[in-house]
């Protein structure tokens, strides 16, 4: 597991809201809801779609390709056409940046 790394600045995404960071080398969907931020890979495990690019719908992200929807919670996948989710990240505040650290 990585260290967390500083990717967003506390008030830089609404609530809701999402933005694209990268960590190592890896783009990872950041989002605002509810006061809490999670991080997930902003790929759809149906075709590799941008989930990022999506509608944001509370607790869910719809892939803007063909619609499949993750819980940005856990990464769950929620509907067809995907079957698998998508890598979730842990996320922690320090002051005024978010951080986050890569799962695997």
């Amino acid at each position: 597991m990585s260290d967390f790394q500083a990717v967003a600045k506390v008030g830089e995404i609404p609530d809701p809201g999402k933005q694209v960071v990268e960590v190592d080398d890896r783009v990872i969907a950041l989002f605002h809801v509810g006061g809490k931020y999670y991080a997930l890979d902003d790929v759809c495990t149906h075709d590799g779609g941008p989930l990022a690019e999506g509608q944001l719908d509370g607790y869910q992200i719809a892939c803007p390709r063909h619609g499949a929807r993750f819980d940005i919670r856990d990464g769950r996948a929620l509907t067809l056409p995907a079957t698998r989710g998508t890598a979730a990240h842990e996320v922690r505040i320090s002051g005024d940046d978010i951080l986050v650290r890569l799962a695997d």
